[in-house]
């Protein structure tokens, strides 16, 4: 009678926590469910976080059919300097006559690739440098880990800046002689791509040193050695999908970080350069037409805001993975 009530008081406690209740077809069901699909459901339910993957959805999937969709090229000069926000021009024209909205589809094509490609790198690198030298350990880790303290030690925007300004004349020579003139104007992008990947990865290699560490030496790490398994295959088959949850979240969070960095340089002049654009680039264009006597606001706010909210969804994502692959959460 006593475990009757006991179990009748939980139910009750339960109801009005809002949670499933024990025994429930509701917690049946849950329990069938792996990691990863408990982990989506929590996601789904962070309404922010999913309004932010459309958005971004969206966001690409007009970035990839843009050049189908757009009725102006993102170079073609007209007579319609500083026309403001209109029918024909929804976003205005710039001071080369230039349709601003394809202009900012345009830039917004090159800072998300640099945003991609970015975190590519810092994944690859980050991982492989943070895995190796938690599963070595000893020597190796302090060694490895003591020369990710020494980066982190230089003003990483410093040190993309110092890269750029060094080899970029050597660099464009290099692309203009090997494959002509058109690939040495892109020569600042492929700096973006391998600088700011190359300070991104420094926060990556920390987490997952620090996961491996905790990892390497559990149950089912030892019954792999047991079985005669190689390092390799018990730090790629057992134990980094244990932590592709955080590195995903992580990923999610280094992608903004680098657009925005991508964004600082452009409006320095150091990032990406004409005909080409990007969201930093446009903002700079936009900020140099300020001025007391007219202001062309749509020159500034129609880039700055892409950007905001293009940075605010990716963070609401980030924020949503994390939750959802935190065990600690309700599911």
């Amino acid at each position: 009678m006593s475990d009757r009530v006991e179990n009748s008081t939980d139910q009750a406690a339960q109801i009005l926590d809002g949670g499933p209740v024990i025994g429930s077809p509701a917690v049946a069901k849950e329990e069938h469910l792996s990691p990863n699909q408990r982990a989506w459901r929590r996601f789904k339910r962070n309404y922010p976080a999913m309004l932010s993957l459309y958005f971004l959805a969206a966001l690409v999937l007009l970035v990839l059919f843009w050049p189908w969709l757009a009725h102006y090229k993102p170079d073609a000069v007209s007579e319609a300097q500083f026309q403001a926000p209109s029918p024909s021009h929804w976003f205005g024209t710039d001071v080369h006559g230039r349709d601003l909205l394809t202009r900012v589809f345009y830039g917004a094509s090159v800072s998300l690739l640099v945003g991609i490609v970015g975190a590519g790198v810092a994944f690859v690198i980050g991982v492989t440098w943070g895995a190796i030298a938690g599963y070595v350990g000893g020597r190796w880790d302090n060694m490895l880990m003591r020369f990710v303290d020494i980066l982190y030690s230089l003003p990483s925007i410093v040190f993309v800046i110092v890269l750029i300004t060094t080899l970029d004349e050597g660099v464009r020579k290099w692309l203009g002689n090997t494959f002509g003139a058109q690939a040495s104007n892109k020569a600042n992008l492929i700096f973006l791509f391998v600088g700011l990947g190359a300070v991104s990865w420094l926060t990556m290699a920390r987490i997952v040193r620090g996961q491996v560490l905790v990892l390497r030496n559990r149950q089912f790490v030892d019954a792999s050695r047991s079985l005669g398994a190689s390092h390799f295959q018990i730090l790629w088959h057992h134990i980094l999908p244990n932590v592709y949850g955080i590195i995903i979240v992580y990923l999610t969070l280094t992608v903004p970080a680098i657009i925005l960095y991508e964004s600082f340089l452009s409006y320095l002049g150091l990032g990406i350069q004409p005909p080409m654009a990007s969201w930093g680039s446009l903002i700079a264009e936009g900020a140099q037409q300020l001025n007391p006597i007219r202001i062309y606001w749509w020159l500034l706010v129609f880039p700055a805001s892409m950007l905001v909210f293009t940075l605010l969804a990716m963070n609401f994502v980030g924020d949503g993975l994390r939750d959802a692959f935190d065990p600690r959460s309700k599911s």
